[in-house]
Protein backbone atom coordinates (compact mmCIF):
# COMPACT_ATOMS: atom_id res chain seq x y z
CA UNK A 1 0.00 0.00 0.00
CA UNK A 2 2.63 2.44 1.24
CA UNK A 3 4.72 1.61 -2.30
CA UNK A 4 1.52 2.87 -4.40
CA UNK A 5 1.26 5.87 -2.92
CA UNK A 6 4.84 6.51 -3.18
CA UNK A 7 5.14 5.91 -6.74
CA UNK A 8 1.93 7.93 -6.94
CA UNK A 9 3.53 10.99 -5.71
CA UNK A 10 6.71 10.45 -7.27
CA UNK A 11 4.72 10.37 -10.72
CA UNK A 12 2.63 13.66 -9.83
CA UNK A 13 5.91 15.42 -8.05
CA UNK A 14 7.72 14.24 -11.52
CA UNK A 15 4.43 15.69 -13.57
CA UNK A 16 4.29 19.22 -11.36
CA UNK A 17 7.96 19.60 -12.32
CA UNK A 18 7.29 19.08 -15.95
CA UNK A 19 4.52 21.70 -16.02
CA UNK A 20 6.31 24.34 -13.68
CA UNK A 21 9.35 23.79 -16.50
CA UNK A 22 7.48 24.58 -19.44
CA UNK A 23 5.56 27.01 -17.76
CA UNK A 24 8.31 29.11 -16.49
CA UNK A 25 11.23 28.19 -18.67
CA UNK A 26 12.10 30.98 -20.99
CA UNK A 27 14.77 28.76 -23.29
CA UNK A 28 11.74 27.46 -24.77
CA UNK A 29 11.76 30.82 -26.64
CA UNK A 30 7.96 30.84 -27.81
CA UNK A 31 8.48 34.15 -29.51
CA UNK A 32 8.51 36.80 -26.64
CA UNK A 33 10.78 38.99 -28.87
CA UNK A 34 9.82 42.29 -30.57
CA UNK A 35 9.95 40.26 -33.51
CA UNK A 36 7.35 38.35 -33.04
CA UNK A 37 5.42 40.71 -31.27
CA UNK A 38 4.94 42.60 -34.49
CA UNK A 39 4.11 40.40 -36.83
CA UNK A 40 1.01 38.49 -34.53
CA UNK A 41 0.31 42.49 -33.79
CA UNK A 42 0.37 42.98 -38.29
CA UNK A 43 -1.15 39.48 -38.70
CA UNK A 44 -4.30 39.93 -36.27
CA UNK A 45 -5.09 43.78 -37.73
CA UNK A 46 -5.24 41.83 -41.21
CA UNK A 47 -7.21 39.31 -39.95
CA UNK A 48 -9.78 41.27 -38.42
CA UNK A 49 -9.86 43.22 -41.48
CA UNK A 50 -10.86 39.58 -43.42
CA UNK A 51 -13.22 38.82 -40.85
CA UNK A 52 -15.41 42.41 -41.25
CA UNK A 53 -15.05 42.31 -45.16
CA UNK A 54 -16.07 38.14 -45.10
CA UNK A 55 -19.03 39.24 -43.21
CA UNK A 56 -19.90 42.32 -45.51
CA UNK A 57 -19.53 40.06 -48.59
CA UNK A 58 -16.47 42.18 -50.09
CA UNK A 59 -13.83 40.06 -51.46
CA UNK A 60 -11.05 42.92 -52.44
CA UNK A 61 -11.31 43.55 -48.45
CA UNK A 62 -11.48 39.99 -47.58
CA UNK A 63 -8.27 39.65 -50.06
CA UNK A 64 -6.30 42.89 -48.29
CA UNK A 65 -6.43 41.46 -45.08
CA UNK A 66 -5.37 37.94 -46.21
CA UNK A 67 -2.18 39.86 -47.82
CA UNK A 68 -1.82 42.56 -44.38
CA UNK A 69 -1.23 38.73 -42.75
CA UNK A 70 1.15 37.48 -45.19
CA UNK A 71 2.83 41.34 -45.09
CA UNK A 72 3.20 40.51 -40.95
CA UNK A 73 5.17 37.66 -41.65
CA UNK A 74 7.44 39.22 -43.86
CA UNK A 75 7.83 41.64 -41.39
CA UNK A 76 8.46 39.12 -38.86
CA UNK A 77 10.71 37.47 -40.57
CA UNK A 78 12.78 40.51 -41.84
CA UNK A 79 13.07 41.58 -38.05
CA UNK A 80 14.32 38.50 -36.85
CA UNK A 81 16.82 38.53 -39.81
CA UNK A 82 17.83 41.93 -37.93
CA UNK A 83 18.92 40.69 -34.70
CA UNK A 84 15.00 40.97 -32.92
CA UNK A 85 14.29 37.81 -32.72
CA UNK A 86 14.80 34.86 -29.97
CA UNK A 87 18.68 35.48 -29.36
CA UNK A 88 19.32 37.99 -31.58
CA UNK A 89 21.94 40.43 -31.99
CA UNK A 90 19.78 43.27 -30.98
CA UNK A 91 18.61 41.68 -27.97
CA UNK A 92 21.34 40.79 -25.89
CA UNK A 93 22.15 43.12 -22.85
CA UNK A 94 24.22 45.96 -23.19
CA UNK A 95 25.10 46.41 -19.38
CA UNK A 96 25.29 49.82 -19.25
Amino acid sequence: MSTNTEQHLEAGQENEGESHASIHDETIGHGNTPAAWTCVLIMIVGAAVSSVAYVMASYIGFFAGIAVMLIGLLVGFIMRKAGYGVNGSKLKNSSH
